[in-house]
């Protein structure tokens, strides 16, 4: 029995480190790019495309306490903007330090809008965070998306 527990033991650690592994290749401040005219065909009749943005942290994070406070500052008014507009459907911190520092869920209608919309935020331009989007599909009317 103890043998069995054992290999068992062993075999989600090696499923925990390659998903880690994984996690890892992820934190890059390079987005992929997509094919967005067959990605959006596939969908189209039963899905809404999202976009999930990560907030990393940037090359840019030695401000003075000062700076920082009003850098955050700017950063909240943006999202709130934002979304009041309609165009982040939701967005917070990472509640553990990491790389990725908060996450923005947004209603755009491609990659450059999102693009343009993130690149309004301070703490963005100060080079304090850089972000990475990737399309995220929810089906249409079935939660909180219409």
């Amino acid at each position: 029995m103890k043998i069995i527990l054992s290999g068992i033991a062993i075999l989600v650690l090696i499923v925990f480190a390659c998903n880690l592994h994984e996690h890892n290749k992820l934190v890059s401040t390079e987005t992929p790019k997509y094919d967005l005219q067959s990605d959006t065909t596939i969908y189209t009749n039963e899905m809404k495309r999202f976009w999930l943005v990560h907030l990393l942290k940037g090359p840019n994070r030695n401000q003075d306490s000062a700076s920082r406070i009003k850098i955050q500052a700017a950063h909240l008014a943006n999202i709130s903007r934002l979304a009041k507009e309609g165009k982040i459907i939701m967005a917070g911190p990472i509640g553990v330090e990491d790389e990725l520092q908060g996450i923005f869920l947004m209603n755009c209608k491609d990659s450059a809008e999102v693009e343009s919309f993130v690149k309004t935020d301070t703490a963005v331009i100060t080079g304090r965070l850089v972000m990475q989007y990737y399309p995220w599909w929810s089906e249409k009317g079935k939660y909180i998306f219409k």
